[in-house]
This record gives C-alpha cells, sequence and structure tokens, in this order.
C-alpha cells in the first residue's frame, strides 16, 4: 500500500510549526500505525533527517500513550481502540493521512507529536486517592460490594489516560477523564471518607490546568478508546454539587 503523509514538525514548544509531507510506498496492510511510523523514521535515519518524536509505549491500547490525531479524529477513524491498536488496512491504497498532536491550552506540544500530558498526573494528585490508617491489610471480602457497583466502578477505571477525550471535545475539555476518576472512588465504600473534598478538590485542579467546559455534545465518549461512558460527567456534576452544598467550600 502506498500513502502520502501529512505529519506536524515543530521543534519545541514556542518554535512554530507545520505540516510536512512525506511519501510511504510498500507498506504492509497489517503492520500497525506505530510500527509504520518506525519505518519512516528508520528511512529518516538512512537520509541523516531528524526523526519524528512521537509517544508510544505498550502497544497494546493499555498505556493511552500513543495520543495523535489522525485525519481530525483522536486515534484515528477505528472506534474503541488507541493509535497503537490502528492498522494500515484501516485506509485505502494511495490515501492522504494527516496525523498532528493533541490541541489543547493543558496539553502544551513538547515536540512534533508529543503533548505533555502531566496535567492529568496533577489532577491526580489532587484528590485521586484513598488516605487509610496503617496496620494490617483488612480482609479482602470484609466489605460487600454489590456486582452491578463493581462492574461500574472496573468501567470508570478501564480510563487509560490517554486524552482523546479532551482532543475530541470542541473545548478540550477534561469532564469525561475527570468524571472517571472521580466515579472509580464515590462508588466504593473506601472512598466515602473523603467524598466531597475529592470531587471539589480535582474539579478546582482541572480549572486550574486551563480545561474548558463541558459542552455535553457526547465526542468525548464516542471517542474514548476505552469506552468510558458519559454517565461519568453526569456523576462527576452530581458529587460535586453534592459537595458544595453539603461541605466547606475549599479555597
Amino acid at each position: 500500500m502506498n500513502f502520502t503523509l501529512k505529519v506536524w514538525r515543530q521543534k519545541n514548544t514556542s518554535a512554530p510549526g507545520k505540516l510536512v509531507d512525506y511519501k510511504m510506498t510498500n507498506i504492509s496492510p497489517d503492520i500497525s500505525f506505530l510500527e509504520m511510523f518506525d519505518v519512516l523514521n528508520g528511512e529518516l535515519t538512512k537520509k541523516g533527517e531528524e526523526i519524528i518524536a512521537f509517544d508510544h509505549d505498550c502497544r497494546e491500547g493499555i498505556c493511552g500513550s500513543c495520543a495523535m490525531y489522525i485525519n481530525g479524529r483522536p486515534h484515528g477513524p477505528q472506534t474503541g481502540a488507541a493509535t497503537c491498536l490502528l492498522h494500515m488496512r484501516s485506509f485505502n491504497d494511495g490515501d492522504t493521512i494527516i496525523v498532528e498532536p493533541w490541541r489543547a491550552r493543558a496539553f502544551p506540544i513538547v515536540k512534533d507529536l508529543m503533548t505533555d500530558r502531566t496535567a492529568f498526573d496533577r489532577i491526580i494528585q489532587a484528590g485521586g486517592y484513598i488516605s487509610v490508617n496503617t496496620g494490617s491489610a483488612p480482609d479482602a471480602n470484609e466489605t460487600l460490594i454489590p456486582r452491578g457497583t463493581i462492574e461500574e466502578t472496573m468501567d470508570a477505571a478501564a480510563c487509560i489516560a490517554c486524552g482523546a477525550c479532551v482532543a475530541a471535545c470542541k473545548n478540550a475539555s477534561a469532564m469525561l477523564y475527570v468524571g472517571a476518576q472521580v466515579s472509580r472512588f464515590a462508588l466504593l465504600p473506601q472512598g466515602q471518607p473523603e467524598r466531597r473534598e475529592r470531587a471539589q478538590r480535582m474539579v478546582a485542579q482541572m480549572d486550574a490546568e486551563g480545561f474548558g467546559a463541558c459542552s455535553f455534545t457526547g465526542a468525548c465518549a464516542v471517542e474514548c478508546p476505552a469506552s468510558v461512558s458519559i454517565e461519568n460527567i453526569v456523576r462527576l456534576n452530581r458529587e460535586y454539587l453534592g459537595a458544595r452544598l453539603t461541605s466547606k467550600n475549599l479555597e
């Protein structure tokens, strides 16, 4: 298969960027999108040119690091899958493929297709934890949890923090991500003691990072590779409003 790639190249955060054309020939339809980039970088290395910087790690759809727009869609045309699980057979021979980094104030470009997504880490640090007293670990079956609650919690915890929800939102909102993080604690009995403070702290940090307001169009849930439900945004709003009404405001 043959493709024309238009790849965003940018030296650093402050430098101007532009789309650069690359011709790819005799590409196997069975290789992944990232493997195709490996081939391209190999060719650039042979020519003595600078390789394209992009994030990747597990290449199994788990780590969430392979974040990029492909023809205007986060992670590309395949629904429910990260970029690393996208194969070239998803495109047509002769296609022009435009590849860009996430576009959000809270995700500044580091280089080429790499963006700084440590804003998510700071949101987790603000409230994504459970404080427990030290001592011996409680028995695993000591606290009984309904199966439905467990499944809802696991669905929320499936978020891989890739940022596709932010990239898909016209306001660059992180509500789906934060909603998933709040939900996985709010649903379990272990998360109840800090429930009110958690919602307020994480939302406050989300706003401080520069993420936009939720448009509630549902694009975030559609593009999420882990299929995290938009119901988590509803739960986040409920948790936050409930906390504001029943606890002291956090500065």
